[in-house]
């Protein structure tokens, strides 16, 4: 999928909580697993909430949750899993530094927020990835995320760090 820099992403909010670890978002009893879409269906099962979510998440929804969304392992099996159901966005208070570094080098988008309170299941967000400027649509309340570096832009932009280091191969 090719991404323009004004991309804007338009999805709807599966909210969670502080500290989701990534044993909540894909736990470790389906680390064995190495088919991605077999991994997808066991996305965010650990949480309170991963029945639902995996029988109701649609492509394209975004995850928005507190402090520290993905700590604990570095298991960068939870990325694969997230993008793998479909989800285009996660949106975090804060994000644990592996987690964060997994997301860009999978190819999947993340901002952080620390104004993101007040924002609700099923709300549809409008998310410019180019300025971080976030819009719930439900509510018309706008909110502001920390846009992303141009290194990790370009690393999205191409898919993820192996895609975009086979693309910059090719230029030398």
């Amino acid at each position: 999928m090719e991404i323009e820099w004004d991309m804007v992403i338009k999805g709807r909010v599966w909210r969670f909580g502080d500290n989701v670890d990534t044993d909540q978002i894909y736990p470790g009893k389906y680390l064995p697993l190495t088919d991605e879409k077999e991994m997808a269906n066991h996305a965010m099962e650990g949480t309170e909430r991963g029945e639902e979510f995996i029988k109701r998440v649609r492509k394209g929804d975004i995850i928005v949750a507190g402090k520290n969304f993905g700590c604990g392992s570095s298991r960068e099996q939870a990325v694969i899993a997230l993008k793998g159901i479909g989800i285009s966005l996660v949106v975090a208070s804060s994000f644990a530094r592996i987690f964060y570094r997994n997301a860009v080098n999978r190819g999947l988008f993340i901002l952080e927020s620390p104004t993101i309170e007040g924002l609700r299941d099923g709300d549809v967000l409008q998310v410019d990835l180019r300025s971080g400027e976030i819009m719930n649509i439900t509510t018309s309340k706008r909110y502001k995320a920390k846009p992303l570096s141009g290194l990790e832009m370009d690393i999205l932009r191409a898919g993820g760090l192996i895609s975009y280091l086979k693309s910059e191969t090719r230029k030398d």
